[in-house]
């Protein structure tokens, strides 16, 4: 056993599925942040310079580490660049994930996050990779995933990152965001 599949694994699984509901995961949580930072922040900082393959030796190391490098810095740096510091780690495990077919080895919920770093990333051409597998296989998050895929299809990022990433907005994109076109 290495540490990219060791005992964190199991500590963040269980934390994600089992301690917390979709509550914890949708709607900031200050207790939530710091309890997540308090048992992850750790991991994250030891494992986050790993290649992909470390972590795609089996579906449940795969499924932990995408949460490790998508949810938890979203937590974790909540409104602070490294919150999508990790992002193209966790792309490249999603997309480990749909290669080696292990979507079927998940639940709904666990094929959601596993799908998520598509969903989150600026690239077009995961977005509509994002678009086909939430059709298949995480059909309650469509509608999100389609909002994801608008925002980049229109604007090629994601124009409520600007401000946390130094990056200035369009007037299109200060509009839409002061329309309500975000999350």
């Amino acid at each position: 056993m290495t540490e990219a599949d060791g005992p964190w694994v199991q500590e963040l699984l269980r934390t994600w599925f089992e301690e917390l509901d979709q509550s914890d995961w949708f709607e900031p949580s200050a207790y939530v942040d710091a309890m997540l930072r308090r048992r992850f922040a750790g991991v994250l900082e030891r494992l986050g310079s790993e290649p992909p393959d470390a972590f795609l030796g089996d579906p449940r190391t795969a499924q932990a580490a995408i949460l490790l490098f998508d949810q938890i810095p979203r937590n974790i740096f909540r409104d602070d660049a490294q919150a999508f510091a990790w992002d193209r780690l966790a792309q490249a495990l999603a997309h480990g994930v749909v290669e080696r077919g292990w979507l079927d080895c998940y639940d709904q919920a666990g094929r959601q996050f596993a799908l998520m770093p598509l969903m989150h990333s600026e690239d077009l051409s995961d977005q509509q990779m994002s678009l086909e597998l939430f059709a298949r296989h995480a059909p309650d998050a469509m509608d999100f995933a389609r909002s994801h895929h608008e925002m980049i299809a229109r604007f090629g990022r994601f124009p409520h990152r600007n401000p946390l990433l130094g990056r200035k907005s369009s007037d299109a994109e200060a509009q839409a965001i002061a329309d309500g076109f975000s999350w």
